[in-house]
């Protein structure tokens, strides 16, 4: 009797074992029809990565001598059948640079309107109190309209209060590079920008500047005497004296220090507006509106002007929150309009110029099909260049209105994230995302140029 119990366990659990044998099998094929984007290497994603997606040669982009040690990521989808055609480590996190400005500009496109507001302001018989938005084009050469300006001139009867704006950052963002201070893609963010927080230095008989009032500020200047060598110009972070190095360079354009926590922006205002001006605590209710949304965004992405993107955040969270805080409106962007993105991002600044930022392409195409699905398409293949325009010059010669798309590179990284239209009229959504790369920015943004051009051309 023993015997046969032993031998009836023996056969049950021979009978379990390839039960669940059989149930591991069914498991494993089922993940491995659901799970369509398996990460493989470069080898056998050339062979077996693409879906429906057809070329004439290999694919260039692992193939090229200058990517070889490079982290890729690839993501293709076609929004007419909600379908991925082609991903490749599509859900690894990469810098992203100036990718970062798609998500940037997807929160304006929501939130702005037809237009940025330029400031707030109250007014009676005697006084006019304004309120700063954080609207960066005051003042800036990139825009020719200066409502705000000839509308604070018009006030010439009234005395102009400027009432305490709740700027809550700073003037640099976290992870920006320290010793880009000078540089004019890094210019420090402020409640009230004018002339885009950019000093332009030139040589006309003496060394001058715009605006006129840091003239004053120069601390060294010596006669061009060096041949054809370029003068150059340099000042101490945080501070307004700018040192001169001889040269003949016409034109040396840097930052200048904001000054949030001082009197000195309230003096280059009087000097610009040729006003004195006071301040006051006052909550303000009237909008006066600057420059149409769309003016803004559209030079964001053209130039990839940092300074652009970085005051829309603060423009948002101002409108939101009553404050300035570029943290503030990412993290509640996050939660609502992007809490489904593929993987979740780390979000830190609106240009990109950080280099704590983290982005799949998965998370760009997603931001990409949902702009496409909210906005109207006029309206995002004007604000985002194609073929040989912005910062696509010299890129895509034979493809004008095949590609729109906005670049992004740092040192030995780059990504290029857009819109595509094929030969056959395929309309489809792509993400290229290279790091670590030690090759040029030219050969690896031609390498992902033929790697496009490819798809447009053979589908």
């Amino acid at each position: 009797m023993k015997k046969n119990k032993n031998l009836f366990l023996l056969k049950s659990s021979t009978v379990f074992l390839c039960i669940g044998f059989f149930i591991v099998l069914v498991a494993c094929n089922s993940t491995k029809k659901i799970n369509t984007t398996p990460h493989l290497n470069n080898d056998t994603c050339i062979n077996h990565c693409f879906h429906n997606i057809h070329f004439n040669d290999s694919i260039s982009l692992f193939e090229d001598s200058n990517l070889k040690f490079a982290h890729i990521g690839i993501s293709v989808f076609n929004p007419k059948t909600n379908s991925y055609l082609y991903n490749y480590q599509e859900e690894k996190y990469f810098l992203p640079a100036s990718n970062t400005k798609i998500a940037t500009c997807y929160a304006a496109l929501k939130y702005f309107g037809d237009s940025i507001i330029g400031l707030n302001f109250e007014e009676n018989d005697s006084i006019l109190f304004i309120g700063a938005n954080a609207d960066p084009s005051f003042l800036n050469n990139d825009f020719k309209s200066q409502k705000v300006f000839d509308w604070l001139i018009t006030k010439k009867d009234k005395k102009i209060v400027l009432c305490n704006a709740k700027f809550n950052t700073t003037a640099l963002g976290k992870g920006w590079s320290w010793d880009d201070f000078l540089e004019n893609y890094a210019a420090e963010r402020s409640s009230f920008p004018i002339y885009g927080n950019l000093v332009e230095f030139y040589y006309n008989n003496g060394y001058k500047c715009i605006p006129s009032f840091f003239e004053k500020d120069i601390l060294e200047s010596f006669e061009a005497s060096n041949g054809d060598m370029k003068f150059k110009v340099s000042r101490v972070l945080g501070k307004n004296k700018f040192t001169i190095n001889p040269g003949k360079k016409m034109v040396e354009k840097i930052t200048f220090s904001t000054n949030e926590n001082y009197n000195e922006f309230i003096n280059l205002l009087e000097d610009t507006l040729k006003r004195k001006i006071e301040r006051a605590e006052k909550k303000l209710i009237n909008k006066f509106y600057s420059q149409s949304t769309d003016s803004i965004l559209k030079i964001m992405m053209f130039n990839s002007d940092n300074f652009l993107a970085e005051q829309c955040l603060l423009m948002m969270s101002n409108e939101k929150f009553g404050l300035m805080n570029e943290e503030k409106i990412i993290d509640y962007l996050l939660k609502n309009d992007f809490n489904n993105l593929p993987q979740k991002p780390r979000w830190v600044d609106g240009s990109g110029l950080s280099r704590y930022n983290l982005f799949s392409p998965n998370d760009f195409v997603f931001i990409l099909n949902k702009m496409k699905n909210e906005f109207d398409w006029n309206r995002i293949s004007t604000i985002f260049p194609t073929a040989t325009q912005g910062t696509l010059k010299n890129q895509f010669k034979n493809y004008k209105n095949k590609i729109f798309a906005k670049s992004g590179s740092f040192s030995n990284n780059i990504s290029l994230s857009g819109f595509l239209t094929t030969k056959k009229g395929e309309e489809l959504i792509f993400s290229v995302m290279i790091n670590n790369h030690n090759s040029t920015t030219t050969n690896a943004r031609n390498a992902i140029e033929k790697f496009l051009s490819n798809i447009i051309d053979e589908n």
